[in-house]
């Protein structure tokens, strides 16, 4: 018997495996994850539906199959970090989900840690990447991004936000062939693309017809610029063929110039042979004059030499009698000196008698001593006293120094002080303009309220501006010194180091209003200790309010289960109490700012009395000092006036002992004299001797004056004769160098203008002159009259053609030539659109052709279930134009009533039951033609009335447990009574709390045999 029921039992689960599809869930593992320590579900693979009351843990194995299948935490619309789905308390979690796959099950493993919010992937137990995991998912078509497909608790609102549009997308995903979406993709791009070739296709050819019409105007300037262009080239081979005809010219006038000055060469030599012998003689009487020229020079420069020796005696004598003058000056001066040394004696003799006399005449000096020790008393008290002054003004000073810094430091706090509280008015104004505006009021009408007002939290300030800020009045008892429920010490152990009260400053209103609405003076602020121990805080403390560094706890306990509830939610950054003011602070500088006020005044009074006191004494200490003075100088003038005495007896000694001989000074004197007169006697026998050497050379020197005359004058007379018969000579020496000159000027003009015909014709030096130069020249003129008026007249017929240039042909020809490739590219485009718009039909037709029978099925099913409920409703393929294909959109049109049209479904025009009820039957139509192997409604009852959950309950039922139909998960906290059930589906009953038995302590074994034991003692 027992082996039957083993063997049945074995049957079963190869039946129920075998009805698995591709892609199903098989098991679902979490391991401290959200609110499960560890959990493992297998769902059956028709209908599952999971049932349990709120906050058990529904919802989480929702969330393990999204995030396990590789899914956004993002999509759950929970939380944006994937950190936050480990369980509280906890470094890691772990999602394990297999999938069905023949012959061997899929298994995913992510394991989430909390420290960086960093997933970590397993395949079959191997390490593996994200993207391989993504791909194997893709494999079984699981979309757990499609609404179609998977619907969590907080995305069912977002589902009949799809538009139109966007639900055709997501039906295609999910239950059309993998071609159709396709299809659709290349459609859209396709579509695309044929818009910008049809946009490219117009621009090119309108574009192109521009440049017909420009190159046709362009066509009558070109071949002007042809004519104008064949007169020009016939102007320039007239300018190139006048230069050769000038040189030609120019050349027979050089050959003819040039045989005169040959004729007139050989005259000229005839003419200088007959008058050579008078040449040579006056060559004969040149020489004869420059010898003489020569020995004139000679004895010129003799006679300058002597000239200079002569000089130099003269002066050699003047400087000789300087000698002497300077002699009898400095005996002249020791004389003046002496005279003056004996005026010094006399004068000093004088002075000293009449010292003596008033040193004879003076009394014998009175005692004065005993007046100058009491001035001197005097003195030392007056300085005592100034001492003390002295060191009273540096200690006044010194302190009056302390108090001015201790000041500017006030002035400095307070200057920071007030520019925090200026930047947060700046940020309250930039964020709250109206409460900056209503602050700005408070405080100009602050004498308009009763009671004391705090900045800047107002009710509802009404003026003239029409503002609104909010405010709110504070209690009337005081709650700021309220007692918090227990001790901060007693919770110390948990890692709270201070109640929120204790960690900030306002003033008393605002604080009893913070204690009375929000209890401040009860919230503890703990540790990261307090994050890691949370569980057990919330289970011993019955705490309501729990602030960590980065989170706040907010904890609850059910009206109706007692239970206890926890959310926690993470703190934001401080945006506007980053800075805070310290009015306590600021009161106490302000006093302190006066108390030194009035303490530096006090000192400057001080200071000014000390100063007087000083000025009073320093003048009576001038008094005493002028006065000792005077005692002192009527007891030293006796003692003075001996050592003056004495003074002046020393320097008439050294007067009388500095005496000058003078006798003695004359003789040395003359003795100088004489021997530089002795010199002077020398120097003029040396200056008679030049004097004789210079006569007989100026004698000399007449004679050759006299020589050079007769020799000069017969020169002339040879010159003259001479001239007579070179008149004719000349004028034909004369004629022979103009000739040679225009020679010259022609052969140079020759040369150039051969320079200028070969640059014209562009020919180098040595180049031969062109054959096509010299057949084009045989047909142009060869005067150059007749080329000069053949090329005006050329330039006159080339100058009626204006406002041509080369660029016109090279804009013609360009435009030519961008016409050509623009036609060649247009034809390519063209050719181009018209393979798109091939492409486009024959893909149109082969997506119109499945998605047509798609929705026909979508319709079918989704009108046969809404006429089972008594209403009516459609599914059509909805588009505006056929051609936009990014456009096409499912539409959903329903009626509730009988009295009321089809309306299409939107979240503005029906109920949330209406909306809920739609959805739920969109989703079963597509239950039987799905493709993916699962899909998940998550809690989508709940808005429904009793009768349509019935109804949607059981077409789901019948739909979901048909034969090879996908996978389907109903998520509900509640099911109404007497539904009706299938064999096929299942019901997994979530219960969690503090008293359930560990996952793998659950037996069931062990339950049924206790339930036939029972049984059997209820029998007997």
């Amino acid at each position: 018997m027992a082996a039957a029921r083993e063997k049945g039992k074995a049957a079963k689960r190869a039946e129920s495996k075998l009805s698995f599809v591709p892609g199903s869930i098989v098991r679902i593992l979490m391991e401290n994850f959200l609110t499960y320590t560890i959990c493992e579900v297998r769902p059956g693979p028709n209908l599952n539906v999971v049932v349990g009351a709120n906050g058990t843990g529904k919802s989480s194995i929702v969330c393990a199959i999204c995030l396990g299948l590789a899914g956004k935490p993002s999509f759950l619309g929970r939380a944006d970090k994937i950190g936050l789905f480990v369980k509280q308390g906890c470094m890691k979690g772990t999602v394990e989900i297999e999938l069905f796959k023949s012959p061997n099950n899929i298994i995913i493993t992510r394991e989430i840690h909390v420290l960086n919010n960093t997933s970590v992937w397993f395949l079959n137990g191997k390490p593996a990447t994200l993207k391989t995991v993504e791909e194997q998912i893709a494999d079984f078509n699981i979309q757990v991004d499609n609404l179609c497909q998977f619907l969590p608790q907080d995305k069912v609102g977002e589902f009949t936000k799809l538009s139109k549009i966007e639900l055709l997308e997501a039906t295609e995903k999910s239950i059309g062939s993998p071609e159709m979406y396709q299809f659709h993709c290349e459609l859209k791009n396709f579509r695309e693309k044929e818009r910008e070739l049809e946009s490219l296709c117009r621009e090119k050819t309108a574009s192109l017809e521009k440049m017909k019409q420009r190159v046709e105007r362009y066509k009558q300037d070109v071949e002007r610029y042809h004519e104008c262009k064949r007169h020009v080239d016939l102007i320039e081979m007239l300018e190139r063929k006048r230069p050769w005809v000038e040189y030609e010219n120019v050349r027979e006038q050089h050959e003819e110039v040039k045989q005169c000055r040959n004729q007139v060469k050989k005259e000229l030599k005839s003419l200088r042979e007959m008058q050579a012998p008078w040449t040579r003689k006056i060559q004969e009487a040149q020489e004869n004059l420059n010898n003489l020229d020569m020995k004139t020079r000679d004895n010129t420069a003799e006679i300058r030499s002597i000239f200079q020796k002569c000089k130099e005696k003269q002066d050699a004598l003047e400087m000789k009698d300087k000698q002497i003058e300077e002699i009898n000056q400095a005996f002249r001066m020791k004389k003046d000196e002496e005279t003056n040394r004996q005026k010094k004696i006399h004068q000093t003799q004088n002075i000293i008698e009449e010292w003596q006399n008033e040193l004879n005449t003076m009394a014998v000096c009175e005692n004065l001593q005993p007046q100058i020790d009491a001035v001197n008393t005097e003195l030392k008290k007056l300085q005592e006293e100034k001492a003390n002054i002295d060191n009273d003004v540096s200690d006044l000073r010194a302190e009056k120094n302390n108090q001015e810094r201790e000041e500017k430091r006030i002035i400095d706090r307070l200057g920071q002080l007030n520019n925090i509280m200026h930047m947060k008015e700046e940020n309250l104004k930039m964020r709250f303009r109206d409460t900056h505006s209503a602050l700005m009021w408070l405080r100009n009408n602050k004498d308009k309220f009763k009671k004391q007002t705090c900045e800047p939290m107002m009710l509802e300030v009404r003026d003239h501006q029409k503002l609104r800020v909010n405010a709110v009045c504070a209690p009337a008892e005081s709650c700021a010194e309220n007692l918090p429920s227990r001790p901060i010490e007693e919770l110390h152990r948990y890692g709270f180091y201070s109640y929120l009260r204790e960690l900030f400053d306002a003033p008393s209103p605002v604080m009893n209003y913070l204690c009375n609405q929000y209890r401040v003076h009860d919230v503890p602020v703990g540790t990261q200790k307090t994050r890691d121990m949370i569980e057990r805080i919330i289970q011993e403390t019955n705490l309501k309010h729990i602030y960590t560094a980065e989170e706040r706890y907010i904890i609850k306990v059910s009206s109706y289960t007692k239970q206890t509830i926890s959310s926690n939610t993470c703190l934001r950054e401080a945006q506007y109490l980053t800075s805070s003011v310290d009015t306590e602070e600021i009161g106490h500088l302000e006093n302190q700012r006066q108390d030194i006020s009035n303490t530096l005044k006090s000192l400057d009074a001080r200071l000014t009395a000390l100063f007087e006191r000083q000025k009073l004494l320093d003048h009576k200490d001038n008094k005493l000092r002028q006065e000792k003075k005077a005692l002192l100088e009527r007891g030293n003038r006796r003692r003075q006036l001996e050592s003056k005495i004495g003074v002046k007896y020393d320097s008439l000694r050294q007067l009388e002992q500095d005496a000058i001989d003078l006798e003695k000074e004359f003789q040395l004197a003359n003795v100088k004299i004489k021997e530089i007169n002795k010199q002077k006697a020398e120097l003029v026998t040396e200056l008679m001797h030049l004097i004789k050497r210079i006569i007989p050379l100026k004698v000399a020197k007449a004679d050759l004056a006299c020589q050079m005359t007769r020799v000069t004058a017969e020169k002339n007379r040879l010159q003259s004769e001479y001239k007579a018969g070179t008149v004719q000579l000349r004028a034909t020496q004369q004629r022979f160098h103009e000739l040679d000159n225009r020679k010259q000027l022609l052969y140079e003009k020759c040369k150039e203008l051969m320079k200028q015909a070969q640059h014209i014709c562009r020919l180098g030096p040595d180049q031969d002159f062109p054959e096509e130069f010299k057949v084009a020249f045989q047909t142009l003129p060869n005067t150059l009259e007749e080329i000069d008026a053949f090329l005006n007249e050329e330039k006159t017929r080339a100058s009626c053609f204006t406002g041509l240039s080369a660029s016109v042909v090279e804009e013609y020809n360009k435009q030519t030539q961008e016409i050509q490739q623009l036609t060649e590219y247009l034809e390519e485009k063209k050719n181009e659109l018209y393979n798109y718009k091939q492409n486009i039909s024959q893909v149109k037709e082969k997506w119109l052709n499945l998605l047509k029978v798609m929705i026909e099925q979508i319709n079918g099913k989704f009108s046969k279930f809404f006429s089972s409920m008594q209403c009516v409703g459609e599914v059509d393929l909805h588009t505006e134009n056929e051609e936009e294909y990014e456009k096409y959109g499912i539409r959903i049109r329903v009626k509730f009533h009988s009295s009321s049209e089809l309306h299409e479904l939107t979240p503005y025009h029906h109920s949330g039951g209406e909306k809920t009820v739609s959805t739920m039957l969109y989703l079963m139509a597509l239950q039987e033609l799905n493709r993916c192997p699962f899909r998940v409604v998550d809690e989508i009852n709940q808005g429904m009335d009793p009768m349509n959950e019935r109804r949607v309950f059981e077409m789901v039922v019948e739909t979901a447990c048909k034969k090879r139909t996908s996978q389907y998960f109903l998520i509900t906290p509640k099911l109404l009574q007497n539904l009706t059930y299938n064999d096929k589906m299942t019901v997994l009953f979530v219960y969690n709390g503090p008293f359930m038995l560990g996952t793998y302590e659950w037996n069931i074994k062990r339950f049924k045999k206790r339930q036939r034991r029972l049984s059997s003692m209820t029998e007997s």
